[in-house]
């Protein structure tokens, strides 16, 4: 029987539900006006904004006995976050669509939102402006973003050049070892769990590789040699990495792999979903990158110590 105490979606009604989400928050200067009009209006004082959106599925991108509501929340925003720094912008708000079944508590609504607005604020202060909230069979988040470029130029995936170097802000392959430490039910490794529950992006690091003249930056979501795949298409270039620069990454892996019995190379080249930043430079790096790679002349690939990775090369939505 639901707890009086913590009445469901259903009993409190959808615009109860959204009273108590948006109470008490404290909205950026960025927003003239915020949740509770038919739209909400955000200024663009760079006169362009950075805009993309993503959708995360109960079952298929969180799984709720693992991820409690402020995780989920935290995620979701997180991950749209990264997104607009890999476009060298700063993010300024967000909205948010939720559905739940209609017996969902609506303290896990609650919580669900304190996430969202937990992780908005450490990515530089932006606000929640609006949403929707609708019956779902199961938990369905999606997220807009927008974000500013505050005078520079956006930072594409399609101007790499040969003699480039290609660098790293953040960790690898984390993710992937959490979420296979869950599946095995591994003790232990409460970092890289977290990592997978909860990834951190490397917030302002996009814009600093903008200001550091980045031809082509990406986010790794999908896994290193995807997102790499898709600049080095875009750009019509070759990516070179070395297992050299990769090394740190799957050293730090070396002990949940072998308690997964896994490659963790798969996890640090397939694995995605840490939102680490990767990018491509004609100069010296900023500070917060290394080196992984360089940019090639020749057909669009992506290799490691000359060869083509044959292991796990990343995410696939409709698989």
């Amino acid at each position: 029987m639901p707890d009086d105490l913590d009445p469901t979606l259903n009993e409190m009604g959808e615009f109860s539900v959204i009273d108590r989400l948006v109470a008490g928050r404290t909205l950026s200067d960025s927003v003239l006006v915020g949740p509770g009009d038919d739209a909400a209006v955000l200024a663009a004082p760079d006169g362009r904004v950075v805009i993309s959106t993503d959708m995360l599925v109960e079952g298929r991108h969180f799984r709720r006995d693992w991820s409690n509501p402020h995780d989920i929340g935290r995620k979701a925003i997180a991950q749209n976050a990264a997104d607009v720094e890999a476009m060298g912008a700063q993010p300024t708000a967000f909205v948010v669509a939720f559905g739940a079944p209609p017996d969902t508590p609506a303290s896990a609504a609650l919580q669900l939102s304190d996430g969202m607005w937990a992780e908005a604020q450490r990515c530089g202060g932006a606000s929640i402006i609006g949403g929707d909230l609708v019956a779902s069979p199961q938990w369905v988040v999606s997220v807009t973003v927008f974000g500013d470029l505050r005078g520079r130029a956006a930072v594409p995936r399609g101007g790499a050049r040969p003699g480039d170097t290609v660098a790293v802000a953040g960790a690898l392959g984390r993710s992937a070892a959490g979420y296979a430490l869950l599946l095995a039910g591994a003790d232990g490794f409460s970092d890289l769990v977290r990592s997978h529950l909860v990834p951190e992006p490397p917030y302002g690091q996009g814009q600093i590789a903008a200001e550091a003249g980045a031809t082509a930056m990406t986010d790794v979501s999908d896994g290193l040699l995807a997102d790499l795949g898709h600049i080095a298409t875009a750009s019509g270039v070759g990516i070179a990495l070395t297992a050299a620069g990769l090394a740190p990454d799957v050293e730090a892996l070396a002990g949940a792999a072998a308690v997964t019995d896994a490659d963790a190379w798969d996890w640090v080249l397939g694995g995605g979903e840490d939102h680490a930043l990767v990018a491509s430079f004609p100069q010296a790096l900023p500070p917060g990158w290394r080196s992984i790679g360089e940019v090639v002349e020749g057909e669009p690939a992506v290799t490691v110590d000359g060869l083509l990775w044959s292991g796990a090369r990343g995410w696939e939505s409709f698989n």
